[in-house]
């Protein structure tokens, strides 16, 4: 398996469940793991060859640093980290809600500066990560971009409120998605079948479909009218789910609901800086 090529030593601050998934999937890859330092207090390994320590290194300079914490975390990590990092370090944040103004406020010497959002099916190589910075060094965003790709999907986006919410999107997206998937299992079961396998059937359609969805010319909306025959028990099912725009009406509100805490965690970032 060919190496995935880092510009120098890589540290990831913080390796929680979102962090987690995106190294064990590069690890997959083939990322040169002698380049790899994961710092996290418990000092938990992540995978064999990855050096894991519980403070910063002494022993060389980071190239590339991602903020992996919980983003209430930033101000216990920034004094001790900032005075580390220079202006060629690339730093890249996955910390839900601060911005890039907060960010380059407690990290003032890196010239790039970049916020990803990614999702948690980056684990399998098919999630998405939203980009965002204010650096124009190509070869900077290059480097970056080439190291998420093998996470999946990568959009870069010129305008950070459009970035926010994407990520509430493709970032929280999953989260509502289990849910739905879930509430077909249970109805699955409730109409009469074994709880567990209503739980594999939903599953493997959801897969299928999404497939078909994501390999078909048309929208998913012309794709639902071609299974629902009219007068057909399709049919009487999408007008429950079509009733006075209920399923619409409920996503957005979802959505909406998401995208406004994650803009109330910007401005409790913005006044911790």
């Amino acid at each position: 398996m060919a190496t995935l090529t880092l510009p120098g030593p890589f540290w990831l601050v913080g390796c929680g469940n979102m962090a987690g998934a995106m190294l064990e999937r590069w690890l997959e890859c083939g990322i040169d793991r002698s380049k790899i330092t994961v710092i996290r207090p418990s000092g938990r390994p992540v995978g064999e060859g990855v050096r894991v320590l519980t403070a910063f290194p002494e022993d060389e300079a980071p190239a590339l640093v991602m903020l992996g914490m919980k983003p209430q975390q930033i101000d216990d990590v920034a004094p001790l980290l900032a005075p580390i990092l220079d202006r060629h370090t690339i730093l890249v944040s996955i910390l839900a809600g601060v911005e890039l103004a907060s960010l380059r406020h407690r990290f003032p010497a890196p010239e790039t500066v970049i916020r990803a959002m990614p999702n948690t099916p980056v684990r399998l190589g098919k999630g998405v990560t939203n980009l965002f910075t204010d650096d124009s060094d190509e070869a900077q965003r290059g480097s970056l971009e080439a190291l998420m790709r093998e996470l999946g999907a990568v959009e870069w986006f010129d305008d950070e409120s459009q970035f926010q919410a994407a990520g509430t999107l493709t970032g929280a997206g999953p989260a509502f998605l289990f849910r739905f998937i879930d509430a077909l299992a249970e109805a699955g079961a409730a109409i009469g079948l074994d709880p567990k396998q209503a739980a594999r059937l939903a599953n493997t359609m959801v897969e299928g479909a999404a497939a078909l969805a994501a390999s078909a010319g048309e929208s998913p909306a012309v794709l639902a009218d071609r299974v629902a025959s009219p007068g057909g028990s399709t049919r009487a099912g999408l007008n429950v789910l079509d009733r006075d725009e209920a399923l619409n009406a409920f996503v957005r509100e979802t959505l909406e609901a998401a995208l406004t805490r994650s803009r109330e965690m910007a401005e409790e970032a913005r006044r911790a800086s």
